[in-house]
C-alpha cells in the first residue's frame, strides 16, 4: 500500500483529483471517500462520475436519501453509495452491494461498511484546512504508477 497527500485549494482542485483517479479506475475497483461533513466527498464523487461518463455538465444527484445511484459507463457501471443513513452491513444486501462489485464503486461514509470494506480499496480522505482541502490517497501501488 502506498500513500500521498495533495493540497486542493478549492472545489475545482478537488474535482481535478477526482478526474485523475477516474481515468485510472476500472471494473472491480472500490473508492472509499472519508471526511467530515462539507469536506468535499460529494464534489469528488460528482467529478469522478462526470469524468467516467464524459459529460462535464451531467446532473449528479446526491444519493443521501436514495442511498445509491447507478450510472452506465464504458468499462464498468459506476455505483455511488452514500451510507450516512445506513445502519450496519446487512442493509447493503438490499442495496445490491454484491452486484455492484462488478462495476466501479464510490462510497461516501465507508465507515458504515464494517467488514465489507475491501482491503484493496482506494481510500480517499478529504480534510478541511485553512487554505482549502487536503486529499490523502492510500491504496495499492497501481494507483500511483505513471500511466
Amino acid at each position: 500500500m502506498r500513500e500521498s497527500m495533495i493540497h486542493a485549494g478549492d472545489e475545482a482542485a478537488t474535482a481535478g483529483v477526482a478526474r485523475d483517479i477516474a481515468a485510472r479506475a476500472q471494473a472491480g475497483d472500490v473508492v472509499l471517500l472519508s471526511g467530515p461533513l462539507g469536506a468535499g466527498k460529494t464534489v469528488f464523487a460528482r467529478a469522478f462520475i462526470r469524468a467516467r461518463l464524459g459529460d462535464p455538465a451531467l446532473e449528479i444527484p446526491s444519493p443521501t436519501f436514495t442511498l445509491v445511484q447507478t450510472y452506465e459507463s464504458p468499462g464498468g457501471d459506476v455505483w455511488h453509495y452514500d451510507l450516512w443513513r445506513v445502519e450496519g452491513e446487512a442493509a447493503l444486501e438490499e442495496l445490491a452491494w454484491d452486484e455492484a462489485r462488478a462495476g466501479i464503486i464510490l462510497v461516501e461514509w465507508p465507515e458504515r461498511l464494517g467488514g465489507l470494506a475491501p482491503a484493496d480499496a482506494l481510500r480517499i480522505t478529504i480534510g478541511l484546512v485553512p487554505s482549502g482541502r487536503e486529499v490523502r490517497i492510500s491504496g495499492p501501488g497501481r494507483w500511483f504508477d505513471a500511466s
